[in-house]
């Protein structure tokens, strides 16, 4: 499977980085304990079962938009075969607009049934992913702030790497 995601800007990464480094230190799931050489804080646009080449080129159109700024919103947690603690982001209308467009762009070339419907315009929550267990949870305090003290903060195009892949043309 790959993905389409978004790194953020280098304000906004340290302060996800240390939310993670807080989960981890009080004992809760944390992304930091994923030791993969490509986990960075993101956002995930779309998977598909692969990026061919008229996905590619449409994605690289998209990409012309970026960055685009975003706000943190506040802590969400998401209850699904795996429970998901993150951070939401505020679905503007430039975030929403980028995000149907790569979603058309995956859709276009992808069989339907290969497509997760939590990524269809209809159904997805922009956020980024601060940890997650597949053991069912209770609510509990969480040591996370939303850094939305901090103002907007730009995401950027990813980079390529093994568990992820991001639009043609795009660097970081």
């Amino acid at each position: 499977m790959r993905t389409v995601e978004l790194l953020l800007d280098e304000a906004a990464e340290p302060a996800v980085l240390d939310a993670w480094r807080r989960l981890a230190d009080a004992g809760l799931p944390s992304q930091a304990r994923h030791r993969s050489p490509t986990n960075r804080p993101h956002l995930t646009l779309a998977a598909c079962p692969e990026l061919t080449a008229p996905i590619r080129w449409e994605l690289t159109e998209v990409a012309a938009d970026l960055p685009l700024p975003v706000r943190f919103t506040g802590v969400i947690r998401f209850e699904r075969p795996t429970s998901v603690l993150a951070w939401s982001l505020e679905l503007d209308s430039a975030l929403a607009d980028l995000h149907r467009r790569v979603w058309e762009a995956v859709a276009s070339d992808s069989p339907p049934e290969t497509l997760s419907p939590f990524h269809s315009p209809e159904s997805w929550n922009a956020h980024i992913t601060l940890g997650r267990t597949r053991r069912a949870g209770r609510p509990r305090s969480v040591p996370v702030r939303s850094p939305t003290s901090r103002g907007d903060t730009s995401t950027t195009p990813c980079a390529p790497g093994p568990s992820r892949t991001c639009p043609a043309g795009s660097s970081r």
